[in-house]
C-alpha cells in the first residue's frame, strides 16, 4: 500500500514547504514507498521567483500502464520517416558535382540544390507544428510524407536544373515537416522523464541514415544518380501503409473546421516565412553568387530581419488581442534554461552541417574518391548514435541533463580544436580520433539538449517546445551555409594571393572552390604547381573553418554553464492529443518515469 503525503498548506514565514523527494535531487525520501500523491516544481514558475511554486500532481510515479501495439508501431513508424528524410538530406553531398556535370549546372546551380533544400525544409517547420495541434497529426504528417514523395519523383526525373531544384524544394518542404512532426507526435506518446530512451531511439535512426547517406549517395551516384531519389519512394511507400494503421491520435477537444481554420494564425505563418526565407536567402547566396555588399544580398538581408521585428509584434499583438493561436508561443521564451538551449542547438547545428559538407571535401581535396570521403565522415556520425542513444537512456534514469551538456560541449570545442591539426597527408588513425572525439560530444548533445529545451516549458507547451528545439537545429544549419562558406572562402582568397602566379585567379576560384576539387583530380603532371597550391589553400581555409567552429562550440559551452538550470522532469503526463494505443480496454499511457531518481 502506497503512502500518503499530505496536501501542503501555505508555509508559515519560518517553514519550508513540502515537497516530494522525487522533485529535489539528493533529498532524501521519509518512506521507502514511493507516494501517490504529492508536489512538484511548477517548471513554468520563474526562476527568478523568491519563494518556491508547488503545483499538486497525482500518480506522479505510478507504474507504467501496458502499452498496445500501436504505441510501438507509432515509434517505429517515426523511427521509418526519421530514417528517410535523414538519408535523403546527407545522400546528395558527395554526389553535387556529378550531378550538376551530366545535366549541364553550373557550380552555383549545383550549390543550390542543397541549399534550396535546407532553406524550405527550416521555414515550414513552425507551421507545420502547429497546423498538427489544430488538423491533428496525422493529417500533418501524411501531406508532408505526400510532398516529399512528390519532390523526390520530380528530382529523379529531372533533365534540367530548373525541375531539379524544384523537386529538392519541395523535397524540403515535406522533410521539415517531418521533421517537426516526429518531435511533436513524441511527446503525444510518452511522459517527459521518459522521452530520453525514445528521444535517443529516434536520433539513433536520424544518424544511421546520416551515416549510410554519403556511402549511398558515393556508390549510387557512380552507377545512376536518379537513383539518389528513386530510392525513397519504397519507404514511403511502407510509411504510408504504417501511418493510418499505427497513429490513430485524436484530439480530446475536437472543433469543426471553421473553428480550425479560424484558430490558425495565417497571418503570423506569412509574415515568419517570407520574413525568415528573406533573411536566410542572402545569407546563402552571400559571397557565392553575389559579394556581401551588394544590393542584392544587403537589401533581402535587411527585409528578413525587419520582417521578423514585425513577426515578433504580431506575435505581441495576437497574444493579447486576437483568438487564433500563435504561431510561436510567448510563453516558449520565458525560461532562461529554455532560452540558453535553444541557443546551443543553433550552433549545435552550424556544427553538423559545417562537418557534413567539409570533412567530405578535405577527404576529396586529398584524392579520395567520394564514396571514400562518404566512409572518412563514419567516425563522426558513426559516434553520434550510440552516445545519442546511451545519454537518452541515462537522462531517463537520472533525471538529470545538465551533466551530459557540459560534457558533450565540453568534448565538441575539444575535437574541432584538434581538427586544426589536420594536414593535407594526416594519417589515417590520427584523424579518426580526432573525428571520435567530436562526435561523441555532438551525439551526447542530440539527445541531452532536447531534455533542456522542453524542461523549462509548461505542460501544454511541450509539443511546441520540441518542436522549436527542432527547427533551432535545422536554423542553424542554415545559418551554418553562410558561416562556413564565407569563412572558407575568405581565408582560401587570401592564401591563392599569396602566389605571384595564381594571384590574379584569387577571387574566381574562391567563388567556385567546391568545383576545384575535380580540377585538381584531373589535372595532369604539367599543372602540378597550381595543383599544390590549390591544395594548399584548401588546407588553410578549412583550418580556418575549424577555428571559427571552435570559437563557437566554445560560447555554447559557456552559455550552456552558466544558463542552464536544473528542472525537474517528474511532473504528470497530460497531452491534448491521445493515441488509441491497441489495448483491449483502449487505455491512455499515463504514466511517469519507470524508476525513481
Amino acid at each position: 500500500m502506497s503512502n500518503e503525503t499530505e496536501k501542503p498548506q501555505r508555509p508559515e514565514a519560518d517553514s519550508l514547504p513540502v515537497v516530494s523527494p522525487l522533485s529535489v535531487p539528493g533529498h532524501t525520501p521519509q518512506s521507502s514507498q514511493s507516494s501517490s500523491q504529492g508536489v512538484i516544481w511548477d517548471p513554468s514558475s520563474s526562476s527568478n521567483a523568491p519563494s518556491v511554486q508547488l503545483k499538486e500532481v497525482e500518480n506522479v510515479n505510478m507504474p507504467t500502464t501496458s502499452r498496445g501495439w500501436r504505441f510501438y508501431g507509432a515509434f517505429g513508424t517515426l523511427c521509418l520517416v526519421t530514417f528517410i528524410i535523414a538519408l535523403d538530406s546527407t545522400i546528395i553531398c558527395v554526389a553535387l558535382p556529378t550531378i550538376a556535370e551530366d545535366i549541364g549546372a553550373s557550380a552555383i546551380e549545383a550549390f543550390w540544390c542543397g541549399t534550396s533544400f535546407l532553406l524550405a525544409s527550416t521555414v515550414i517547420q513552425p507551421p507545420v507544428a502547429s497546423l498538427s495541434h489544430i488538423f491533428g497529426r496525422r493529417p500533418a504528417l501524411i501531406g508532408s510524407l505526400t510532398v516529399f514523395a512528390g519532390g523526390s519523383i520530380m528530382a529523379a526525373l529531372a533533365k534540367n536544373i530548373a525541375v531539379l531544384l524544384g523537386g529538392r524544394t519541395l523535397q524540403g518542404l515535406g522533410s521539415g515537416g517531418i521533421l517537426a512532426l516526429t518531435y511533436v507526435i513524441a511527446t503525444d506518446l510518452v511522459s517527459l522523464r521518459e522521452r530520453g530512451k525514445w528521444f535517443g531511439l529516434i536520433s539513433l535512426n536520424w544518424a544511421i541514415g546520416s551515416i549510410l547517406g554519403p556511402v549511398v549517395g558515393g556508390a549510387l551516384v557512380e552507377v545512376s544518380w536518379p537513383w539518389l531519389f528513386w530510392l525513397n519512394l519504397p519507404f514511403c511507400a511502407v510509411a504510408y501503409v504504417a501511418i493510418p494503421v499505427t497513429m490513430k491520435i485524436k484530439r480530446k477537444e475536437d472543433a469543426t473546421v471553421n473553428t480550425k481554420l479560424k484558430e490558425f494564425d495565417w497571418i503570423g505563418t506569412v509574415i515568419f516565412v517570407g520574413a525568415l526565407t528573406s533573411f536566410l536567402i542572402p545569407l546563402s547566396w552571400g559571397g557565392i553568387m553575389y559579394d556581401w555588399s551588394s544590393p542584392r544580398t544587403v537589401i533581402p538581408l535587411v527585409v528578413g530581419i525587419l520582417g521578423l521585428i514585425a513577426f515578433g509584434c504580431h506575435i505581441k499583438f495576437s497574444t493579447k488581442y486576437s483568438t487564433c493561436d500563435p504561431l510561436l508561443r510567448p510563453s516558449l521564451f520565458t525560461s532562461l534554461t529554455s532560452l540558453s538551449a535553444y541557443f546551443a542547438t543553433v550552433i549545435h547545428g552550424i556544427l553538423v552541417w559545417c562537418l557534413l559538407y567539409y570533412v567530405p571535401l578535405y577527404h576529396e581535396v586529398r584524392g579520395s574518391s567520394p564514396i571514400d570521403a562518404g566512409v572518412a565522415v563514419l567516425p563522426f556520425t558513426g559516434t553520434v548514435a550510440p552516445a545519442a542513444v546511451v545519454v537518452g537512456l541515462l537522462i531517463a534514469k537520472t533525471g538529470a541533463y545538465r551533466p551530459f551538456i557540459w560534457l558533450g560541449w565540453a568534448l565538441v570545442p575539444l575535437g574541432m580544436g584538434l581538427m586544426m591539426l589536420l594536414e593535407k597527408d594526416t594519417e589515417t588513425w590520427k584523424w579518426v580520433l580526432i573525428y571520435l572525439t567530436g562526435g561523441l560530444g555532438l551525439g551526447i548533445l542530440y539527445s541531452a539538449q532536447a531534455f533542456a529545451a522542453q524542461a523549462g516549458a509548461s505542460n501544454s507547451d511541450l509539443p511546441f517546445a520540441a518542436s522549436f528545439y527542432a527547427f533551432c537545429r535545422s536554423l542553424g544549419q542554415g545559418i551554418g551555409v553562410a558561416v562556413g562558406g564565407v569563412t572558407f572562402q575568405n581565408e582560401f582568397q587570401k592564401q591563392i594571393e599569396k602566389s605571384e602566379q595564381f594571384a590574379p585567379k584569387a577571387a574566381e576560384w574562391a567563388k567556385d572552390a567546391s568545383a576545384l576539387v575535380q580540377i585538381i583530380k584531373k589535372a595532369p603532371d604539367s599543372m602540378k604547381l597550381m595543383k599544390e597550391t590549390i591544395v594548399d589553400g584548401y588546407i588553410k581555409g578549412l583550418r580556418t573553418v575549424w577555428l571559427v567552429l571552435t570559437l563557437l562550440a566554445c560560447v555554447a559551452l559557456v552559455v550552456s554553464v552558466l544558463c542552464v538550470k536544473a528542472k525537474s522532469l517528474d511532473r504528470k503526463f497530460e497531452t491534448e492529443h491521445e493515441l488509441d494505443q491497441g489495448t483491449q480496454e483502449g487505455d491512455r499511457e499515463k504514466s511517469g518515469p519507470e524508476s525513481d531518481v
